[in-house]
């Protein structure tokens, strides 16, 4: 017998997600197959939008700190990180393209 949460992670499998709400043996569970953790290579193009912290020099991304692929919550994730390292250069990206850029304070 499936249940509800057994139910979320066959519709996340087939979506193609890496995590899932159930455990990969619940009892009484009748699907046979864990849910496969292979990457696509389409899923990247899934959460286009990404803002990164830069290193000091500016010559390389230190984290990444929000994927998304909606652009008003990569926006606003951006803005966020604007406020939070406002002495950082911080970049909102769609895929390879720049969207906004935060230098921060020039000293």
């Amino acid at each position: 017998m499936a249940t509800y949460s057994s139910a979320l992670a066959s519709n996340h499998e087939s979506l193609g997600y890496l995590y899932s709400f159930a455990p990969e043996n619940e009892p009484g569970d009748d699907e046979g197959s864990p849910a496969s953790h292979e990457h696509d290579p389409a899923e990247h193009d899934e959460l286009p939008y990404k803002v990164e912290l830069w290193n000091a020099a500016k010559n390389g991304v230190e984290q990444v700190l929000a994927v998304t692929a909606n652009a008003s919550i990569g926006y606003a994730a951006y803005y966020a990180a604007t406020r939070e390292h406002p002495d950082r250069y911080v970049t909102l990206r769609h895929k390879n393209s720049f969207v906004s850029r935060w230098n921060g304070p020039a000293n």
